[in-house]
């Protein structure tokens, strides 16, 4: 069907100096309607379609590219090489200049956008000549590879992060058998020493013993942290309302944060939407952040924690009002044994992250240096958490 329509609009143009008024007009509906349907087809493409002169000014672009590189048909013509600063530096000087389509090769690009939104894009530039002799032209088709990106990038983290775990984890399996065998050889050494009681001698090896014991029950605690954090538990969801266990965990917590002095500012309504989550991995969740806190904050200060429901999922907010992150270390949060804590494993936050993934949620931290921190938790609502399962 539609080869006999391009045939029969050839054979009228073919013959269009021959037309009268009423056939030309005709033609010109025709055309009207041939170019009404290719805009249409191609404003439906997600990928962006671009045509641009040898100079880079666009002559087309539909409404994904439109989008894409910030785009506005203007009186002034347009160049790419001005919407997307740096890319014609990183083509060939010679790929627009030739007048023969062939001799200048197809063009493969990936380039981060910053406006009108953060982006990775895809660049396939093919070459060609519009009719014989015509002006060197390129077409080009743009696709939006962010979160192609994101998911490579976390996939190689994540790969990254359980190949050190794996490793570190035979490590530490490793240390507990010598480690119980000490434990055993030190009390067996304490026994011993009992019955030389009033001796000087007997006396300073027991605080030597007593040392040892501290720093391999110290020991067996950092591996113990490592273990639970590295052989997790699938978590065991039900519906859960998130308000009744950041008031549990606040109780667990209150001495703590009585004796430091800080106080804590709750918007915590009754009427938050149910999740569905694992109770007892929220709590850690919760823990761990409410603990960070106050170690920030040392003696004094606020606590806020904020829970609030918009759309689809359930936020909530923890504001603190300590010495607040330095940017060098941001980036660095989550990796196993990052701290910036004396006496910390650095294990806290990769844990929290982990159990947010698990359960679709999000984590996102602001920080800034002698201010404070906000960590902000995004978790999914039930019925949405259900739809996005059914399809």
């Amino acid at each position: 069907m539609a080869g006999e329509k391009i045939s029969s609009l050839d054979k009228m143009l073919g013959r269009a100096e021959q037309l009268d008024a009423a056939g030309l007009q005709t033609l010109v509906q025709r055309l009207a309607r041939e170019r009404a349907l290719l805009e249409s087809v191609f404003n439906t493409l997600q990928e962006g379609v671009l045509v641009i002169t040898s100079d880079g000014e666009i002559d087309y672009a539909n409404e994904s590219a439109a989008r894409m590189i910030g785009f506005k048909e203007q009186g002034a013509a347009a160049t790419l090489w001005r919407l997307v600063p740096g890319l014609r530096a990183s083509l060939d000087s010679g790929e627009g200049r030739s007048a023969k389509a062939k001799q200048r090769p197809i063009v493969t690009r990936e380039f981060e956008l910053s406006y009108p939104a953060p982006r990775v894009v895809r660049l396939y530039m093919v070459p060609f000549n519009e009719g014989e002799g015509g002006e060197p032209r390129f077409a080009i088709i743009l696709s939006d590879i962010t979160s192609e990106k994101k998911s490579t990038a976390e996939l190689i983290e994540s790969e990254k992060i359980s190949s050190i775990l794996l490793l570190a984890a035979g490590v530490a399996h490793e240390l507990g058998n010598p480690l119980n065998s000490l434990t055993i050889h030190l009390q067996l050494i304490e026994r011993r020493l009992k019955k030389l009681k009033g001796s000087p001698e007997a006396s300073s090896l027991g605080d030597s013993i007593r040392i040892c014991q501290d720093e391999v029950t110290r020991l067996d605690g950092i591996i113990r942290n490592f273990l639970e954090a590295i052989r997790p538990q699938p978590p065991d969801l039900g519906d859960v309302n998130v308000v009744e266990i950041i008031e549990d965990v606040l109780r667990f917590q209150a001495k703590e944060l009585a004796d430091r002095g800080i106080q804590v500012e709750g918007e915590l309504p009754a009427s938050t939407p149910v999740i569905m989550a694992d109770r007892n991995q929220l709590k850690q969740v919760f823990f761990n952040l409410v603990k960070n806190a106050m170690e920030a904050m040392g003696t004094g200060g606020k606590l806020g924690i904020r829970v609030r429901a918009a759309e689809d999922s359930v936020y909530i907010r923890f504001a603190d009002a300590g010495s607040g992150i330095r940017t060098d270390d941001l980036s660095k949060l989550f990796s196993p044994y990052h701290t910036t804590k004396p006496g910390g494993h650095g294990l806290g936050l990769m844990i929290v992250q982990r159990i947010m993934r698990e359960h679709g949620g999000h984590i996102g931290i602001e920080s800034k240096e002698g201010t404070g921190t906000v960590v902000t938790l995004q978790f999914p609502q039930k019925h949405r958490r259900v739809r996005m399962l059914q399809s």
